[in-house]
């Protein structure tokens, strides 16, 4: 069975794997962490879901000119 996320940080996320295919997810996520304002890795703990899609949805208008090359 196919599932639909429809959750925007889910969605987000998914949409800078295709912007960035050659970063690993662990890396996406310490940088979505540092995005959101935290110097820390451990920051993580402490973030709200609605700081991590507010950096994530910059990350992918500062990169919507990026152009993908499909495997």
């Amino acid at each position: 069975m196919i599932q639909i996320h429809s959750d925007p940080l889910v969605l987000a996320i998914d949409e800078l794997r295709a912007l960035f295919p050659e970063m690993r997810f662990g890396q996406m996520i310490a940088n979505l962490v540092t995005a959101a304002g935290c110097s820390e890795i451990s920051g993580i703990w402490d973030l709200e879901d609605e700081a991590i899609l507010e950096a994530a949805q910059r990350l992918i208008e500062n990169n919507s000119d990026r152009i993908t090359v499909a495997e």
